[in-house]
């Protein structure tokens, strides 16, 4: 097995990259072999059946939201109201302005 600590950062790359391949041709074999096995089984007991591979799934990407509040200081820097407040929104907070004065 090679010393992957000796391999430049491209020959790794290369190397993950030709395995990613070499394991989904492996699996699409494997899949197919099975689907033939069940396709046999199913025959023996004389009922037929359709395979159907599923689509790939697909994350569900969230909506953009627009921004709600602008940092008075640095017009670049907003914030939609969710997730962890931007440090800029927590020293204004801390320093006794409220949220609302940075409504857009």
């Amino acid at each position: 097995m090679t010393d992957l600590n000796n391999l430049s950062v491209n020959e790794l790359q290369s190397m993950i990259e030709n395995a990613e391949a070499a394991l989904k041709v492996k699996q699409a074999s494997q899949r197919k072999e099975v689907f033939t096995q069940i396709k046999a089984l199913a025959a023996s007991i004389g009922v037929t059946v359709e395979i159907h591979e599923a689509e790939k799934m697909h994350k569900r990407k969230g909506a953009k939201v627009a921004p709600k509040y602008r940092n008075p200081d640095d017009a670049s820097q907003t914030w939609t109201g969710r997730g962890v407040m931007p440090k800029w929104m927590r020293a204004l907070n801390e320093s006794g302005r409220d949220k609302s004065e940075f409504l857009i």
